[in-house]
């Protein structure tokens, strides 16, 4: 993990995660210069390498800005852009009355610098709106955490299930004063990559809806790359399942106009971002019957699992199998236990007996 390659100051966050392997490696570029975005690029060689020209990456006109050397060696990229923070309230119907709108390009954000831990490869983004006129955010922010998500359980919300080749973003907030009663926050992505974005959805062990996001080549069946979450975010830092408010995805759709922002992409992908790849945004949204916990902590934290590949299947840990196995094994090797002991008493009392002739 390395913050600001090639870059002293820390005015600005640009943080870059590498996952080499035996003949390729995985670049993953998390930025909050424009609207916070990420970055994914596969490659077939071990030591390929992210470029980056600050001056041109700082200016009107980032295009070609960030590279990967040696650029043959790239085989997939891809991109999600965070665009969009919006409130509505619940006292009226969805979609009669939405507070104005954050842009998060024009937040403040505070430096990856003090936060990074490059023992555990964790970064937090926190940042707030430049100008808050009214105040939502005078006792709060909105943060994206970072960390990988090889192996194991994820430490962040839903208890997500880890594997290799993917990363986590968690946001947080906003936390702050309400402009209305009963608002629900919520949240625009907007997605580019090599390819078309299909959604996908099942259920996880808990009994929690998990959606996935999945683009697919148009020469190859199988998905390049991955978002997946589950239809719950928490109202706590802490998740716990009385803490949980609804999660809500609208429908993929194209989108239209250029990128607010997007100054990552227009550094990787070039000016014809918009006529050379597919881009497609969806709206995620958070409250429901549960929007009184969020009314009432003030805090809400969601997770989304990116990766390469597959998106991994939510299945029981081994703890839980081992729980469950005990807890109904004992019960039934009880039961033949006993069985086999009444049938050995009654043959015991009926053998003192002579058959009769």
């Amino acid at each position: 993990m390395e913050y600001n390659p090639g870059w002293n100051s820390s005015s600005v966050n640009l943080l870059h995660v590498r996952a080499v392997g035996p003949a390729d490696t995985l670049h993953y570029v998390w930025s909050s210069i424009g609207a916070p975005s990420v970055l994914l690029v596969a490659t077939r060689s071990p030591s390929s390498a992210l470029r980056v020209n600050w001056t041109q990456l700082l200016s009107p006109s980032p295009a070609g800005a960030v590279w990967i050397d040696p650029p043959d060696s790239v085989v997939y990229s891809t991109a999600v852009v965070f665009t969009k923070l919006f409130e509505f309230s619940e006292a009226k119907p969805l979609g009669e009355l939405f507070y104005p709108t954050y842009d998060l390009s024009e937040f403040s954000w505070d430096s990856l610098n003090h936060t990074l831990n490059h023992t555990a490869l964790t970064a937090e983004l926190r940042g707030v709106p430049a100008t808050d006129p009214g105040g939502a955010f005078a006792n709060g922010s909105l943060a994206f955490r970072v960390w990988p998500g090889a192996g194991g359980t994820s430490r962040g919300l839903g208890a997500h299930p880890g594997a290799g080749d993917m990363s986590r973003g968690q946001g947080a907030g906003p936390g702050g004063t309400s402009k209305g009663q009963g608002k629900c926050p919520g949240g625009r992505e907007l997605g580019q990559g090599a390819g078309d974005m299909c959604r996908g959805q099942g259920t996880c062990p808990g009994g929690r809806e998990l959606l996935s996001l999945l683009a697919e080549s148009p020469n190859s069946s199988s998905p390049l790359a991955f978002l997946q979450w589950k239809a719950a975010a928490y109202g706590s830092p802490s998740p716990r399942r009385e803490d949980g408010i609804r999660c809500r995805a609208g429908g993929l759709r194209v989108a239209n106009g250029s990128l607010p922002g997007a100054s990552l992409l227009q550094a990787f992908f070039g000016d014809s971002l918009a006529t050379s790849c597919t881009l497609s945004v969806l709206n995620v949204s958070f409250g429901g019957e549960e929007g009184h916990v969020y009314q009432e902590r003030r805090y809400l934290s969601w997770s989304v699992l990116l990766g390469f590949g597959e998106p991994p299947r939510d299945t029981f840990s081994p703890l839980v199998i081992s729980i469950t196995a005990v807890a109904l094994g004992t019960p039934l090797a009880m039961l033949l236990l006993g069985s086999c002991l009444v049938l050995l008493a009654q043959r015991r009392r009926y053998s003192e007996y002579e058959p009769i002739n």
